[in-house]
């Protein structure tokens, strides 16, 4: 009996070194990289809301329902911290009780301060602190953890927010563009200064969703709006406007272009995607020929001067697209983000959202 004791003493070490290495690599390490212990209850908490949302059709319901996966998961992910150490404790007093409940209820009393249950021995009485401080850190750090990533999540949807106005809801990389053509005048000429804006977007939210990557899960407070399908609209623009209008082939399109896929390459890779770092720009894009079609034909209706044919544009909107499409399909796929138009399949059978154009509100007698 001395001997399994002893053994069990021994897993429960290991089981702190381990609970607090899950801690240490979620919490405070700025780095992108998550723990087994997180994983795991990513993919229970994936799969109880799939499972749950595979019955919902409609997509705003289905939309609500996902919205809470993120909070789950950072609750269960606590619960499971303190359940592991609360375990590991108990293992590492067993040998200081004659039965495994009585173990139990000292690490309990000390891993929630409740101070009812405690051994008057040195050893014992270590534990019993370390415990103790083990609970109030863990604890704290995750109410730390929170402010961290709302600031971060409001920083990323206030350009998402504002992409409605360019790209419609959801956004699409051809709106964009062809709704710099409504009013008086073209808006072209502010083109190089918002993809320098989504520039430093994406690097933000390159540095902020490695380091934290429950924020991918985190869905915008409108159902037609996502970080991803705003991205890759932005992302579709630039690609076009260098392929179509090569005279407006500037710097800041193709920083934002370089940057944006970039953003979605490291992202990819700490969700445990799998992910070409020198994607080949002669493969066959996943977007139908029709569709980039449609796109372009978006674009001439609205009377956007382009410099190429869409034929003569294809394989250079191709060989830009290629740096970023499969691996924002599969984020998308991933995250159930908004089935918007050009953003890909999706884990459920789902139509792509049309994009809806704000209404004209100027009066009519006045247009």
């Amino acid at each position: 009996m001395a001997v399994g004791v002893d053994v069990a003493a021994t897993a429960g070490a290991v089981g702190v070194i381990v609970t607090w290495t899950s801690v240490m690599r979620v919490l405070v390490i700025p780095r992108g990289r998550s723990s087994a212990l997180s994983r795991v209850v990513d993919r229970i908490v994936d799969a109880t809301f799939q499972l749950a949302a595979r019955r919902v059709h409609d997509y705003q319901r289905r939309d609500q329902l996902l919205a809470a996966q993120a909070p789950a998961y950072l609750l269960l992910l606590l619960a499971t911290w303190l359940a592991a150490f609360l375990v590991a404790f108990t293992l590492l007093l067993w040998p200081w009780h004659p039965a495994f409940g009585g173990a139990a209820r000292e690490a309990a009393s000390s891993m929630f301060t409740l101070g009812f249950d405690a051994t008057a021995t040195p050893a014992p009485t270590i534990l019993d602190v370390l415990a103790a401080a083990t609970g109030l850190v863990v604890v704290a750090l995750q109410i730390a953890y929170l402010p961290t990533l709302y600031a971060a999540f409001n920083r990323r949807e206030t350009e998402v927010t504002m992409l409605a106005s360019r790209a419609g809801s959801p956004p699409w990389g051809p709106e964009l563009l062809a709704r710099t053509r409504y009013g008086t005048r073209a808006r072209t000429d502010d083109l190089p200064d918002y993809y320098a804006l989504w520039e430093r977007w994406a690097a933000d939210v390159a540095e902020s969703h490695t380091n934290y990557p429950v924020l991918t899960r985190f869905r915008s407070p409108q159902s037609h709006t996502s970080w991803l399908v705003g991205l890759l609209a932005v992302l579709d623009s630039a690609a076009l406007l260098l392929a179509l209008c090569p005279s407006r082939d500037g710097i800041e399109p193709r920083l934002c272009l370089r940057m944006g896929f970039t953003a979605l390459q490291q992202i990819g890779l700490v969700l445990g995607l799998r992910v070409e770092g020198d994607p080949d720009p002669d493969l066959p894009l996943l977007l139908p020929y029709a569709d980039y079609l449609a796109g372009v034909q978006r674009m001439t209706a609205t009377g956007f001067p382009i410099e190429r044919s869409a034929e003569e544009a294809w394989p250079h909107f191709r060989g830009w697209r290629a740096n970023y499409e499969r691996v924002a399909y599969d984020i998308a796929r991933l995250t159930d983000a908004v089935p918007a138009l050009w953003s890909g399949p999706r884990r459920w059978p789902a139509a792509p959202v049309t994009t809806v154009r704000p209404p004209n509100r100027i009066a009519r007698d006045a247009r």
